[in-house]
C-alpha cells in the first residue's frame, strides 16, 4: 500500500510545478541582482536620499499594483499575467544601459521594474500553488518561498562577481538573460484549466466573504502580515547596528544561520498547517518569533546571537506559508491571486512602516529595548488573532473532493500525461 504522504509528495513535484518554480527562481534572481544598483548610482555622486528614492520606488509601485492584478490573476490565470509582467521587465532592463545620472530616468525605470515585479511575482506564486494539490497548498507556498530565499542569497554574490569581471553592463545583461530564462520556462509550463481554478465563482465567493465578515475581524486578519513584515524589517535593518554596538564581530554569521533555518523550516515544515490547521501554526510560529525578539533584547555574547539567528529563521520560515494560506482560506480558493497579492502588499507595507516606527522606538529606548517592544507587540497581536480570527475546517472555504484534483494531478494519467519528476 502506498503511503499517502509519499503520494502527496509526488503529486506536488510534477513537471509543471518544477517548471513554474524554476521560472520564479530566475525571475527572483534577476530582481535580486539590482540590489547592487546603488553601487552603479554611486559613480554619479547622488545623496543618500536620492539613492533611497530610486531604490524605494520599486517597492512602492509593486505594493500599489499587486491588489489590482490579484483579481485579474483569478480571472485569467497566473500564467498569462506572469508573462505580461515578465515582458514589462524584459522591456525595461536594457534601458539601464542608457542611465547617465541619478535623475528622473532611473527613478522611472525602477518604477517600471516595480510594476513588472509586482505583477509577475504574484502571478507566478499563484500559478505554482494552482499546480500543487489543494491539500499541500501551504507546503507549495513554502517551497516557492525557499526558491525566493535562495535567489535572494545567490543574486547579490553572483552580481558582485559579474561586476568585477564585466562591469555594470554585464550585470544588466545577466539580469535580462535570467528574465528570458523565466519567460521561456513560463511558456512551456502547462497551467491548471480555468474551470479547475474556480474562476467562474470568483465574484460570488468574494461577495459572500465580505458580507459575512465584520470590519473588526478584517482589521485583525489584515494586521498580522503587516506586523509580521514590520518585525522582519526590524531584524533585517537594525541587527547590523546592534551587532556593531555590542562589538560581536561580523553580521554575516547571524544572517547565514537565519537564512539557513528559514530555508530548512519552509522546505521541511512548510506543510505543517496543511495537517494541523493554519491558526495553530501561525500561533506557534509567532510565539517563536516573539520569544526570539525578547532574547535579542538580552544578547550579550556571540553564542546567544547565533541562537537568536536560528530561532528567528525557524519562526519566519514557519509563519510565511501558514499565514499566507490562512488568508487564502479566508478569501476562498477562487480568490487565491487576490489573497496572495494582498498578503505580499501588507507584508511590504509592514517592512516599510516598521523601519520607520522601530527606528523611532530605538531612538527613544535604545536598540535592545526596541526588540523587546517588537516582541511584546507581536505577542499581543498573536493572542488577539488566535482568539478572534475565524478557524477554517476546509481548505479555501471549499470541500476537498478527489474528482477535480485527481483529474489534473494524478490517478487518471490518461487525462493528463504528466509523470512526477
Amino acid at each position: 500500500m502506498v503511503n499517502s504522504n509519499n503520494n502527496n509528495f509526488y503529486r506536488l513535484w510534477t513537471r509543471d510545478f518544477v517548471l513554474g518554480l524554476s521560472a520564479y527562481f530566475f525571475l527572483f534572481i534577476s530582481i535580486s541582482l539590482f540590489f547592487l544598483l546603488p553601487l552603479f548610482l554611486k559613480q554619479f555622486g547622488p545623496g543618500d536620499d536620492r539613492v533611497g528614492l530610486i531604490m524605494g520606488i520599486h517597492s512602492l509601485t509593486a505594493i500599489l499594483i499587486r491588489p489590482f492584478f490579484g483579481r485579474l490573476i483569478d480571472r485569467q490565470g497566473g500564467k498569462k499575467i506572469s508573462l505580461a509582467g515578465t515582458i514589462i521587465l524584459m522591456a525595461t532592463v536594457p534601458f539601464f544601459h542608457l542611465v547617465k545620472d541619478a535623475g528622473a530616468f532611473p527613478v522611472f525605470l525602477r518604477a517600471l521594474t516595480g510594476i513588472g515585479w509586482g505583477i509577475s511575482m504574484t502571478a507566478t506564486i499563484t500559478m505554482c500553488t494552482d499546480l500543487a494539490p489543494v491539500q499541500s497548498m501551504a507546503r507549495s507556498i513554502g517551497i516557492v518561498g525557499v526558491a525566493g530565499l535562495v535567489a535572494n542569497a545567490v543574486g547579490p554574490s553572483l552580481g558582485e562577481e559579474v561586476i568585477q569581471r564585466f562591469g555594470f553592463s554585464g550585470l544588466f545583461n545577466l539580469g535580462f538573460l535570467f528574465l528570458v530564462f523565466s519567460f521561456l520556462l513560463l511558456i512551456i509550463t502547462r497551467e491548471l484549466p480555468g474551470e479547475d481554478r474556480g474562476e467562474k465563482s470568483v465574484s460570488a465567493k468574494t461577495t459572500i466573504v465580505w458580507k459575512n465578515t465584520s470590519w473588526f475581524i478584517l482589521i485583525i486578519i489584515g494586521s498580522m502580515p503587516i506586523i509580521h513584515g514590520s518585525v522582519r524589517g526590524a531584524i533585517i535593518y537594525f541587527m547590523p547596528l546592534l551587532i556593531k554596538t555590542l562589538n560581536l564581530g561580523r553580521v554575516g554569521p547571524f544572517f547565514i544561520i537565519f537564512s539557513a533555518a528559514a530555508i530548512l523550516s519552509r522546505f521541511r515544515l512548510g506543510g505543517l498547517s496543511d495537517h494541523y490547521g493554519r491558526k495553530k501554526i501561525v500561533f506557534l510560529s509567532a510565539m517563536i518569533i516573539s520569544l526570539n525578539l525578547v532574547l535579542i533584547s538580552r544578547i550579550e555574547n556571540i553564542s546567544l546571537l547565533l541562537v537568536t539567528g536560528f530561532l528567528g529563521g525557524l519562526g519566519q520560515g514557519l509563519i510565511f506559508p501558514a499565514l499566507s494560506t490562512y488568508l487564502i482560506d479566508f478569501m476562498g480558493r477562487a480568490n487565491k491571486g487576490l489573497a496572495i497579492s494582498l498578503y505580499n502588499s501588507f507584508f511590504d507595507v509592514g517592512m516599510g512602516l516598521g523601519s520607520i516606527f522601530y527606528g523611532w522606538v530605538s531612538e527613544m529606548t535604545g536598540l535592545k529595548q526596541m526588540y523587546l517592544v517588537a516582541g511584546i507587540l507581536l505577542l499581543l497581536a498573536n493572542l488577539v488573532f488566535s482568539l478572534k480570527a475565524p478557524e477554517f475546517k476546509k481548505f479555501g472555504n471549499e470541500k476537498i473532493q478527489g474528482g477535480q484534483d485527481e483529474k489534473f494531478y494524478g490517478n487518471n494519467q490518461e487525462k493528463k500525461n504528466d509523470s512526477p519528476v
